[in-house]
């Protein structure tokens, strides 16, 4: 009995890796591109259960023991650039300068949620330039308005639907917008904020529609609205970032498409994890909530702050403009097969 268990648990495991490799939009491809910290820790337990116990077995046996043993291997390999042994893609702040700081505070509040007493508490130990708070609805606006007193700048969009957004800023906007790059429902932020040094960032929103089946059963939409973004920020010569709830991993291969595509950076890399999904579940958390930024960026640190009652942990990421490490920061580069699939998912038809 214990032999067929840890036997399906082994193919099961080796299926679960597989199954990303079809590029195929539908959730199921999808979706098990999000546990690979998971998949990776059940991998060695079975193999090491497996091999201590059954070693001598069948050929089959002994063939199930190889696959895990080179799962183990790959999946070590995926994980490895998330971990602090691996490569920083962006430096750190050698020299702190305050009129080039951008503190960013991100959070999915879990439109439910009636903690908000925790997120200004939150918000005030953070001490951001710049907040932006998703799944945000009218009672959420509402709660949120005392923020307006220390950060006048704002944009707005609360829905009904998980899918509103409220943008505060107490660096100055200009061209701030509202936009729906996908769907009529789906609200994402653009706006073009002013350093105490007179620079100025054009900062990105989003918040795109996960491949659940609650949800959207595909990721086309998600997958078409990360890109177009991307795209976007290619286009733009000054300092970019990109922020929200993306609802994606860090590694999954539209991310990495992005960052190609983009020529972003994600500060996670070579640092950690920082899983902000799950709050609620230790062994099912994955990164969901990113801030990306150009080259021209040096992180002044990035932070998983504590749970407020949403199943989203809340982020603070601090940024330094910083021209000079363009030179030191990681340039990710897209190749043609990169760039026409890119536009080949930007270009694909959605379903309303």
């Amino acid at each position: 009995m214990l032999h067929d268990v840890l036997f399906g648990l082994g193919l099961f495991l080796l299926l679960a890796t597989l199954i990303p490799f079809i590029r195929h939009d539908f959730w199921i491809f999808r979706v098990f591109e999000y546990p690979r910290l998971q998949k990776l820790v059940i991998n060695f337990l079975v193999l090491v259960c497996f091999g201590l116990l059954y070693a001598h077995g069948s050929i089959w046996d002994i063939a199930l023991l190889a696959a895990l043993s080179v799962n183990l291997i790959y999946l070590i390999y995926l994980v490895f650039p998330f971990t602090k042994l691996g490569k920083k893609q962006i430096v750190g702040v050698k020299n702190p300068d305050e009129s080039q700081r951008l503190r960013l505070f991100i959070a999915n509040v879990f439109q439910d949620n009636r903690n908000d007493t925790a997120y200004h508490k939150l918000i005030e130990e953070c001490d951001p330039d710049v907040i932006l708070m998703v799944e945000t609805n009218g009672w959420w606006a509402k709660q949120m308005d005392p923020l307006l007193n220390r950060y006048p700048h704002h944009l707005s969009m609360p829905l009904e639907n998980t899918y509103g957004m409220l943008f505060y800023s107490r660096l100055h906007i200009v061209d701030g917008s509202v936009k729906f790059l996908v769907k009529e429902d789906i609200p994402s932020i653009e706006a073009t904020v002013i350093l105490p040094s007179g620079q100025r960032v054009q900062l990105f929103c989003l918040h795109p529609e996960p491949p659940v089946p609650q949800e959207n059963p595909r990721s086309t939409e998600r997958d078409k609205e990360i890109l177009l973004v991307g795209a976007k920020a290619k286009e733009i010569a000054g300092p970019v970032v990109v922020m929200g709830d993306l609802n994606d991993v860090a590694w999954s291969y539209t991310t990495e498409l992005f960052g190609k595509v983009s020529g972003l950076l994600d500060p996670r890399r070579g640092r950690g994890f920082f899983n902000s999904f799950n709050a609620k579940y230790f062994f099912l958390r994955f990164p969901l909530d990113h801030i990306f930024c150009s080259q021209d960026f040096a992180l002044g640190g990035i932070t998983r702050l504590s749970s407020c009652g949403s199943d989203h942990f809340p982020m603070c990421v601090e940024l330094q403009y910083s021209p000079a490490a363009v030179a030191e920061n990681e340039k990710p580069v897209a190749d043609t097969a990169d760039m026409a699939l890119a536009q080949e998912k930007i270009e694909k038809e959605v379903e309303d």
